[in-house]
């Protein structure tokens, strides 16, 4: 295989080959991976899991509840996710962005044009990109392929780029190479957070890493 778009499939299949489906986005809802993709900003999932527990124990996972709550209650129980003070606030300007501009209704959201979806929630003081394209393709099922930094550091050290690219030439690089079907894309970060997690770490484990190990005959249907 000597093109890119070759290659990044073979990658996905052996990947997927190692670990099989993911399961991803975590949450029974729209709006709680929504809350999810937000509370997971800087910290590890185990910590937003607390956070989104404490909404659900007290009954606040809704956008009108968290819309009418104090930022200050709002932070206190989120506390586990950390930089709760921050994320609070984000909550609340979503969740004010969405009653604002489409009546408190995800579904009315979810049927924006993608692109036009995507310049309204990066208006939204608190959502990057990342989060943003997270939103996008979890809770709204949108074809837009998520960047983090795992991404970078798995994909510089094969040389499709460099760990300095910005957020846009790497996600350029995925959505111009590979089939635009959001469950691919679903399920290809998930697998590459999977490898990030476990082999591809800032100290390599290259001995474990299923690119060195396994070559997957056929495809993996998605």
């Amino acid at each position: 295989m000597n093109n890119k778009d070759d290659i990044l499939l073979n990658i996905y299949s052996r990947l997927y080959a190692r670990y099989g489906a993911q399961g991803w986005w975590p949450g029974r809802t729209r709006f709680e991976v929504i809350v999810g993709a937000i509370l997971t900003q800087n910290t590890a999932w185990p910590n937003v899991e607390k956070a989104i527990h404490n909404l659900k124990k007290k009954r606040l996972l809704s956008p009108a509840k968290i819309r009418n709550m104090d930022t200050a209650e709002l932070s206190g129980i989120i506390r586990p996710s950390g930089y709760h003070n921050v994320k609070a606030g984000t909550l609340k300007n979503f969740v004010n962005f969405l009653f604002f501009r489409y009546g408190g209704s995800l579904d009315r959201l979810s049927a924006q044009r993608m692109d036009k979806l995507r310049q309204e929630l990066l208006g939204v003081n608190g959502i990057g990109p990342e989060t943003c394209d997270s939103i996008l393709l979890y809770a709204f099922k949108k074809p837009i392929f998520v960047v983090d930094a795992y991404t970078k550091r798995i994909f510089s050290r094969h040389g499709f780029v460099d760990e300095n690219d910005g957020y846009g030439a790497v996600q350029d690089l995925f959505m111009g190479l590979l089939p635009r079907r959001e469950r691919l894309y679903n399920e290809y970060h998930a697998l590459i957070v999977r490898l990030g997690k476990e082999c591809c770490r800032p100290k390599r484990d290259c001995g474990n890493c299923p690119l060195n190990l396994y070559r997957t005959r056929g495809s993996t249907k998605v």
